[in-house]
């Protein structure tokens, strides 16, 4: 990674422009082309130094809920656990901890109703309880890596 790829980096997590052409104007700001932005956040896409691009939305602001759950899944049932969690449509990350409960995932639902139903049948595809950790108060912090 280079100074570029830095001050790309750097751009894309304060200020992406939003705009018919993002990376043409991302370019621009920086002294490269639009292909050299493009070729850049794929090669650091494909290194895995940015994992996804896009917007973050305050879901509660658009009708959703979410909430924090956790469970304790033997060894030998992790991997299945997983990736029946992973596929369900409204899990936004995945945690193995060192700890009694030692998977720990959000979801985000569009319904307290959608989000029971997907609990309730995450516990039945997996034969595994899970414990619900609603949030009392949200502290949301905006973070930016100095590159």
């Amino acid at each position: 990674m280079d100074q570029r790829d830095r001050d790309l980096l750097n751009e894309i997590q304060a200020d992406f422009p939003v705009g018919p052409h993002p990376y043409r104007v991302l370019g621009q700001r920086l002294g490269m082309n639009e292909r050299e932005v493009l070729e850049r956040i794929a090669g650091l896409k494909q290194e895995g130094v940015i994992r996804r691009l896009g917007a973050s939305i305050n879901s509660r602001k658009v009708g959703f809920v979410s909430t924090l759950l956790a469970a304790q899944v033997p060894e030998k049932k992790l991997d299945e656990f997983v990736a029946i969690v992973n596929a369900c449509p409204g899990v936004t990350h995945n945690y193995e901890r060192d700890h009694r409960y030692n998977v720990w995932f959000t979801l985000i639902s569009p319904s307290a109703d959608d989000k029971e139903r997907t609990i309730r049948s995450l516990v039945e595809r997996t034969g595994i309880d899970i414990l619900e950790l609603p949030a009392k108060k949200i502290f949301k912090i905006r973070v930016n890596f100095k590159f």
